[in-house]
């Protein structure tokens, strides 16, 4: 057999190993419980979980209790809404996913209505009170009233135009979401979440269009990612902003966002590289993403996902000798091996195995035809 044939043919062999796997991130969860003005669990409440900055909807409805819980959430900020009967009753903006024992997130909907009815009713003073102020003193309380009323206008429909972006990013309408965060931000231009959002909209269109129409979306995109990043330097709005100015091609730039976000955030940089990684394999920068993978492993050497993706780009590197066995570029076997060590029961433990196996024998280059059984007479 031709050596490039054979160098072929054992590269499919180390591939076929390899079909299921893909970048995997660490993943955390939220749970809670929705009870009424009674205190009693409210049954079939819908929890819409949304990632903000990446794409990502989730939702889960309460149990006969109340209680909800969703695990396999990636790790971010998330806008956890609670709907009840199909009508929007509240939402919470920047709920945190880390890992480890998840915080609660409770709606009590007696404390929601009665926060709801003290924002309406200012608390003002009573009657009597009114009538004995004086004409300065009545003025200055009718003007605070209006500017107050004024505001709770403006919350409302602030609330009410991201509520609305939020549902059609959901449905993946993103010229629709575009247009309610685009209002949101000229009702209340100081708010990173509204930035954000609008950023991760326009960069779902950018999917959606070609030539210069999608490098202008995609430059309104990376522009409203700057404008969230100046209200809250969030690690998160760093990673997102590398990722969008890779996928434009921009590949410097956006790796350096994405170094900026592991930096920020030493915690999560293991995360930051590993997508950096996924963003390079992507694009078929070997180099990089060996790098990228090896830097994530480094800052975070339980990250089993990390050394698993760091042997499988390892493996497309490999040579060979002479006599058809495989030489593994160095740290290849010791990558999967140390996947088995951290996730032994793990997804991709039976390809690792097999990986190190094949890696660390001979394989069969030559094949020969089975031997036929001769015909008893």
């Amino acid at each position: 057999m031709p050596r490039n044939l054979i160098r072929k043919s054992v590269l499919a062999t180390l591939a076929l190993a390899l079909i299921a796997s893909s970048a995997v991130a660490q993943v955390g969860s939220v749970r809670g419980k929705v009870i009424d003005a009674n205190g009693q669990g409210v049954r079939d409440a819908m929890i819409y979980i949304e990632r903000q900055g990446v794409r990502g909807n989730y939702k889960v409805k309460t149990n006969k209790r109340g209680n909800y819980f969703h695990a396999g959430l990636p790790l971010g900020r998330y806008v956890v809404r609670l709907e009840i009967g199909e009508k929007p009753v509240y939402s919470v903006n920047g709920y945190q996913v880390k890992l480890g024992e998840e915080k609660p997130l409770d709606f009590d909907l007696g404390e929601i209505q009665r926060e709801s009815q003290a924002a309406q009713s200012g608390a003002g003073p009573t009657k009597d009170q009114l009538s004995a102020m004086s004409e300065d003193q009545r003025k200055a309380y009718e003007r605070a009233l209006k500017a107050r009323q004024q505001q709770i206008s403006k919350n409302k429909k602030l609330n009410d135009t991201f509520n609305a972006g939020m549902e059609a990013k959901r449905l993946e309408d993103y010229a629709v979401a575009v247009q309610h965060f685009k209002e949101a931000a000229e009702i209340d231009s100081k708010q990173d979440v509204i930035w954000g959002n609008l950023a991760e909209a326009l960069a779902g269109l950018v999917t959606k269009k070609v030539g210069t129409e999608r490098d202008a979306v995609g430059e309104e995109a990376i522009q409203a990612y700057h404008a969230a990043i100046e209200l809250k330097p969030d690690p998160a709005y760093y990673n997102n902003l590398g990722l969008l100015l890779i996928r434009m091609q921009r590949v410097e730039e956006g790796s350096a966002q994405l170094e900026k976000a592991a930096e920020m955030a030493p915690d999560n940089a293991g995360t930051y590289y590993f997508n950096l990684g996924a963003t390079m394999v992507n694009t078929g920068n070997t180099a990089r993403a060996i790098a990228a993978f090896q830097k994530a492993t480094e800052v975070q050497p339980d990250f089993a996902n990390a050394y698993y993706q760091l042997a499988t780009v390892l493996v497309g590197t490999a040579q060979m000798k002479e006599d058809g066995s495989v030489v593994p570029a160095p740290g290849t076997v010791e990558a999967y091996q140390k996947y088995l060590d951290l996730e032994p029961q793990g997804p991709y433990a039976a390809s690792a195995q097999a990986m190190v196996q094949s890696l660390s024998g001979k394989l069969e280059t030559t094949f020969e035809q089975p031997k036929k059984r001769r015909k008893r007479n």
